[in-house]
């Protein structure tokens, strides 16, 4: 049961290696990351910065009257960073046509009120679901379509399996990065980017749409099968127990590879999901290469993968 349950700590890997923040590239300008020994600093205005953050509600930065309350209270805490959703359906209420005044308006109040900013982009998922998305995602399933339970019942989170799902998100963040480099890469009161928002699929492990079940009935892909051939005296125990348990396989389909069970669905959905979002992420990178991460939803002690949301960067 353990080993279930923590089988995200194994594949944390696949998300941390395709999503985590790389160092900023030819500019010592903007926000950036920096190994100092063992150490990684985070450096802003050319100087370490010990970020004292709070993190806002759901919905606070929603909306401008909600937040002006809240400014007083950041400043008597002595916080110094903010973290703050931005949300997609409300900087693209109408497919390509964005708007970034609220988004606008709270930097500048950050700005007033000494705080530096992490953006939380509540895109594609936020706490699993999809309930951040656009009017006009949401109301078409067949553009854009959802993941899907054993049974075929459609769940109110975009499917990983989808290309159009995923470059609706990545159009989106991209704009939103440029628009940010244009009225803030000299000020940088955003000092990092949360991409996303705990990433993982409830109530099943896995998904299984049709793009799904055929990708899951298909060889793991060469560039995964490289990594642990790399790497497999350096594996983490989870990741290797399930390797060897089906003969550490040099190829194969995923339960050739990972033997059948949960723990081969969840290593599947991380592959995908990280995937997914490491594209948004580097098409944001594209136009303003701020430190990018994710988040992860902690699981309960004895929790199987889609009681906890299956396939997230977990701890």
């Amino acid at each position: 049961m353990r080993t279930l349950c923590r089988i995200s700590v194994v594949t944390a890997w696949i998300s941390l290696v395709c999503v985590a923040s790389v160092y900023a590239q030819g500019t010592s300008a903007i926000p950036r990351l920096k190994k100092q020994g063992t150490a990684t600093q985070l450096i802003v205005h050319n100087k370490p910065f010990l970020m004292l953050g709070g993190e806002l509600g759901n919905s606070s930065a929603s909306d401008l009257k909600y937040m002006e309350p809240v400014w007083p209270k950041l400043k008597a805490m002595h916080l110094n960073t903010i973290l703050m959703p931005v949300y997609w359906e409300l900087v693209e209420p109408q497919e390509g046509a964005f708007d970034f005044a609220l988004v606008d308006n709270l930097l500048a109040s950050a700005r007033k009120n000494g705080l530096k900013v992490v953006v939380l982009w509540f895109g594609s998922w936020k706490n699993s679901m999809s309930c951040y998305a656009p009017f006009w995602v949401k109301t078409d399933q067949k553009r854009f379509p959802r993941a899907r339970t054993t049974n075929g019942r459609a769940v109110e989170i975009l499917t990983p399996f989808s290309d159009e799902n995923k470059n609706a998100d990545a159009k989106a963040f991209a704009a939103f990065m440029k628009h940010l480099r244009a009225i803030d890469g000299e000020q940088n009161t955003v000092v990092m980017i949360q991409v996303e928002n705990e990433i993982g699929m409830i109530p099943t492990a896995r998904d299984y749409c049709a793009e799904a079940e055929k990708s899951f009935a298909q060889p793991v892909p060469a560039e995964l099968m490289a990594y642990l051939q790399k790497n497999k005296n350096s594996l983490t125990n989870e990741l290797r127990q399930a390797w060897e348990s089906a003969g550490m396989k040099a190829s194969g389909t995923w339960e050739e590879v990972f033997g059948k069970g949960l723990s081969t669905d969840e290593i599947f959905m991380a592959w995908h999901f990280a995937r997914y979002t490491n594209d948004v992420t580097q098409a944001g990178k594209k136009e303003y290469p701020l430190p990018m991460f994710v988040n992860a939803a902690l699981i309960r002690p004895n929790y199987k993968p889609g009681q906890y949301p299956s396939a997230g960067p977990l701890p």
